[in-house]
């Protein structure tokens, strides 16, 4: 039996993820390809179509198809040959295994290009590994596709990364995109930054993808992996992950830009910034996945930090910038002690924070990092240890520092600058390698890169 929990626009007095425990239960039929729930879930306005409603029992094999449908793309447009452009739309439900090993439905999206593949070889494949959305149901990517602006009264979403994934259907690459755990998928939280729940998730958005009957994919068909900041970890995480958790899944190149490797690090980075929410989104996932961190959450939280995580568990990143921006985790807690100080204080809870660690297996295939030298948001400097680490594994690196000007710190500048300018670069990377077009690895140049 499985579970969802309603959304209100905040709850306070509790953990976000012990509120989990106040949940409503739905029992719903045994999967097929094209079944869909009965239930449906209200995310801060905004109702959440019952297809996100996972079925009570869950397929064994990892990327197997649980249902799909027609998925409607919010920018869509005629073409001369009577295809929209810039494809065909599926809404996917596929399973995948989670960090505790378990069976977890995962939703997403594929879409078919109308633009033909210029390249030798059968059509391409690419995950995208969307950046940081939020945690309400209501920010899945999947669903960004075919609502590039939620706005309810209540929260606010813009489908910033659709552009890239635009980019990639105008080369004629397929696309599938995975909303992550618990993201759109309305049993549980989305579980933000979790390395294995993302790296699986995006490698079984693939398997689901090639599942796909009607696709123009084949057996032959190039995988990329794109993805930029939150996207970017899942990425990096997929392409080391690869080797292990999907061997049949070989790669022709992965995309990380500025990846959150180190979530020390990363921690530091947005507390007290405009996106201070995301560190709310990572305790509520943590403390929802692990007991230990519920434990410590409870012990070390006051109610303002109760409520914030309450609160942010339903939020997208235009609200959560609106109501947390620039929020400190010190007024948070009972120790005024900031979360990353309260951590690294308690050896068990650091452990699991040390475990999400990305960089400590050698990626099979080419990646390219990118890391802009002012992100403070997602510091460059743990973005520019993976590579660093990769390279000393003996993996197939591009480093790509970007240098552009300081425009601003903690307002997050700094970190979207470098994944606009740098988006084409990327891409055309990604394209040559769907196209078999050989790279070498410049981590002979990272003493002398910044």
């Amino acid at each position: 039996m499985r579970h969802y929990r309603s959304r209100p626009r905040s709850a306070t007095n509790r953990l976000a993820a012990a509120s989990l425990a106040t949940v409503a239960c739905v029992c719903v039929g045994a999967p097929t390809a094209d079944a869909t729930a009965t239930d449906t879930v209200v995310s801060r306005g905004v109702s959440i179509p019952a297809f996100y409603t996972p079925p009570a029992q869950l397929p064994t094999t990892n990327g197997a198809l649980i249902r799909r449908e027609p998925l409607s793309l919010g920018l869509s447009l005629p073409g001369l040959d009577g295809r929209p452009l810039p494809g065909t739309a599926t809404r996917l439900m596929y399973k995948s295994t989670d960090s505790d090993g378990q069976a977890v439905a995962v939703t997403g999206a594929y879409i078919e290009p109308s633009a033909k593949w210029e390249g030798d070889g059968s059509r391409p494949l690419v995950a995208v590994a969307s950046g940081t959305m939020g945690q309400g149901d209501q920010c899945a990517p999947s669903f960004a596709l075919q609502h590039p602006l939620t706005v309810s009264g209540q929260t606010l979403s813009i489908a910033y990364d659709n552009l890239a994934i635009y980019r990639l259907l105008a080369v004629g690459a397929a696309v599938v995109v995975t909303d992550y755990v618990g993201l759109g998928a309305t049993d549980r939280l989305h579980t933000y930054v979790n390395r294995l729940d993302e790296g699986h998730a995006v490698l079984d958005a693939v398997r689901a993808a090639r599942a796909l009957p009607g696709t123009s994919l084949t057996s032959g068909s190039r995988v990329g992996l794109y993805g930029y900041s939150e996207g970017g970890g899942a990425t990096a995480s997929a392409a080391e992950l690869q080797p292990t958790y999907a061997p049949e899944v070989p790669l022709a190149g992965t995309y990380a830009g500025a990846p959150p490797a180190d979530l020390t690090a990363v921690m530091k980075g947005i507390d007290g910034s405009v996106l201070a929410a995301a560190l709310g989104w990572a305790i509520n996932g943590f403390v929802q996945t692990y007991p230990y961190m519920r434990d410590a959450a409870e012990a070390n939280l006051n109610d303002a930090g109760r409520k914030a995580l309450a609160d942010t568990s339903t939020m997208c990143v235009g609200d959560a910038m609106l109501g947390y921006g620039f929020a400190r985790s010190s007024t948070w807690t009972n120790s005024d002690k900031s979360v990353a100080e309260i951590i690294a204080a308690d050896p068990r809870a650091q452990a699991i924070l040390d475990a999400q660690r990305i960089g400590t297996l050698k990626p099979n295939g080419p990646v390219r990092v990118a890391t802009g030298i002012h992100d403070d948001i997602v510091p460059h400097a743990q973005a520019r240890q993976l590579a660093v680490d990769w390279c000393r594994k003996g993996g197939k690196v591009t480093y790509r520092a970007v240098d552009l000007p300081n425009l601003g710190d903690k307002i997050l500048t700094n970190h979207l600058a470098p994944l606009i300018t740098d988006q084409q670069a990327a891409i055309s990377w990604l394209t040559d390698r769907l196209k078999g077009k050989p790279t070498t690895s410049n981590c002979w140049t990272m003493p002398f890169q910044r």
